[in-house]
Formats: structure tokens, sequence, C-alpha cells
């Protein structure tokens, strides 16, 4: 199975968005600091200021297994870290964050739950839940549907920006461990496990050894602010030359999105083992090793590309595992199966 066969179609929504480029350019000026593309955007308000930096996302078809599971505190969870990874790559921490809450029609029991996971990932990372909406809208969405999605605001100094820039050939690339699927690839793991094999959520096959599928599904996607703290604080900022988040497009669309042009990033995929529910996906729905890693994580969340002379693996609790190298090449990224 591919990514396409449950609907989503990648290549065309890079389509449609390359189209909209000059749109987006047209109401920029001096203070916008980003290029196209980029994780979270850069704003100045006047020179000398730190950076603003904005991030939105949603959690995707997550939603659904929450809904199968009829358990609501873990997605809220997931949209704050999400958005917290996704300005963490550029060197900046949160600020504050704002959800959007949309359902067919409100059910008094689901919406705590939802804001409580909000309220608990914002104070593990420091940030504020400033406010949010919810709307009501049936019609739009059938019975028992909601969705998801959240703002998220932070800034960094404009010296502690990372862009990708100081990537230089002969930089190791390490990795971070994931916790699951995080908040991506949903519409294929639920093809794959629900529509062709049948589980239900509470089903316990034993290649997830001993873990439900639900239970495996709605892992808590993984902040790494405190991870890539430890990392600043033991090796200083300027060793850190590229940190990216494995968010939709997986290896393969999110790395090139930092390499400069003229280097690859070399990821040897036998250096870490992929976990259980990956391994699960690609067995029973016969996905092939480019597409899997197109569209997951596969067990490594975040991607940090340091100075050669360091062992990430050091830093206590961190987990970090050498994955490669950078070299030149035509290529931004190529994985080695």
């Amino acid at each position: 199975m591919k990514y396409a066969d449950s609907g989503v179609n990648i290549d065309a929504a890079t389509r449609a968005l390359a189209r909209s480029k000059k749109a987006v350019r047209s109401t920029w000026d001096h203070r916008v600091k980003n290029e196209m593309g980029a994780f979270g955007g850069l704003f100045q308000a006047a020179e000398g200021e730190p950076l603003m930096v904005a991030s939105v996302d949603g959690v995707g078809t997550k939603v659904m297994i929450a809904r199968m599971a009829a358990r609501y505190n873990t997605v809220g969870q997931d949209l704050v870290n999400h958005c917290v990874d996704d300005i963490l790559v550029q060197g900046a921490e949160p600020l504050f964050f704002l959800d959007y809450f949309a359902t067919s029609k409100l059910e008094e029991e689901m919406l705590p739950e939802i804001i409580d996971g909000f309220s608990t990932a914002c104070r593990e990372n420091g940030c504020a839940l400033l406010g949010g909406e919810t709307a009501e809208m049936p019609g739009v969405y059938g019975p028992g549907e909601f969705d998801l999605a959240g703002t998220i605001v932070g800034r960094v100094l404009p010296e502690n920006v990372i862009d990708g820039s100081g990537i230089a050939a002969g930089d190791k690339v390490w990795g971070l461990p994931s916790t699951g699927l995080h908040t991506n690839g949903f519409s294929l793991a639920r093809a794959v496990l629900f529509d062709k094999v049948g589980y239900s959520v509470s089903d316990t096959p034993a290649e997830l050894n001993g873990v439900s599928v639900g239970d495996a599904l709605l892992k808590v996607h993984k902040s790494y602010l405190g991870d890539v703290r430890n990392l600043w604080q033991k090796f200083g900022r300027e060793a850190i030359h590229g940190l990216v988040h494995i968010t939709g497009g997986g290896f393969y669309d999110n790395i090139p999105r930092v390499v400069p042009d003229g280097l690859c990033v070399n990821v040897d995929t036998n250096s870490f083992q992929a976990l259980d529910i990956f391994q699960l996906i690609q067995a029973k729905g016969d996905v092939s090793d480019v597409e899997m890693h197109r569209v997951f994580n596969m067990g490594i969340g975040m991607v940090v590309i340091a100075d050669e002379s360091l062992d990430l693996s050091q830093v206590e609790g961190v987990g970090a595992v050498l994955l490669g190298d950078v070299a030149a090449g035509d290529m931004p990224v190529q994985l080695l199966f």
C-alpha cells in the first residue's frame, strides 16, 4: 500500500503550495526573516528586537483514533508538543499557544479532556495557553466528529537562529527517538490496521508485545525542548548546525528543508530499529521501505546535525543515535536500507 491509497496525496499538496508562493510572498516585507518552506515563520517587529517565531498545525486523523478509543486527553498534548517542536528546530522557545476545536455538536465531557491535554503540555513546555476558539458546525462535521488545530508563538535571538546555513560536509547526523507515529501518517495506518486487517483499538497483536493497537497509536507526540536544551547546555548553541522535525513527509521531505545546496545528509536506516507499530503497519500493508520513511518517522522524531567532533550520545537521557553524516552531493538526503 501507499499513502495515496488512503486518500492522502503528498505530491499534489506540494504542487498546490508551490503555486501559492507568489501570493504568500506578496504579503511580506523586510520584517519577515525566513524563506518559504521553513518549519516556522520568523518575524522581527523592529531592528534589535528578538525574532518572533510562529507555527500552526493539527493532529490529522489521529482525532479519529481518539474517538474510536473514547480517549481525548492525549490529542491536546500531541498538538502542543508538535507545534513546540516545529519552532524549536529554528532555535526558538515557546511563549504562548492558541487552540481551535471544531465539532458537529459539543459533547460536554469531551472538551474538558482535550483542554486538559492542552494545559498539561503547555505547563510541561513552559508556555501559556492564552486562548482558543470552540466551533459547533453540524453539517460540516458528522455526528461525533471533531478536529483540532493550534498556533504557537515563541521567540529567539537573531544570533541563535538555526537555519541550516552552518551545516558542512563532515558533520554528524544524529536521531532522537520518537514515541510512535506522533501526529503523522494516520490515514495510512488506519487504512492498513482497521480497513485492511480489521483490528479494533482494543486488539493486542503479538507484534506489539502486549500493547493494544489503540495505545500504540495514541502515544503522545514527544516534545524535544528539554532534550535540545540539554544539548545546548552541554555543547553550546553554535555546535548544533541543524534540527529537523520528522513530521509529514518523513525523512525524504523534511531533511531537505534545512540542507544547503551541494550537500547531502546520509542516513543509515539500519542504525536504529523501527518501533513495533511501524513494523506492524509495514508487514500488514506490504508497504515499501521508501514509502514508510516518506510517511512515518519510524522511531526518530528529531534529527540533529552537529559538529563532527561531538558525541551526542554522551548526554544522559537524550537517547541520541548516530544515523550518518553530511557529505558533498547533488541530493539533499539519501537513505541507506
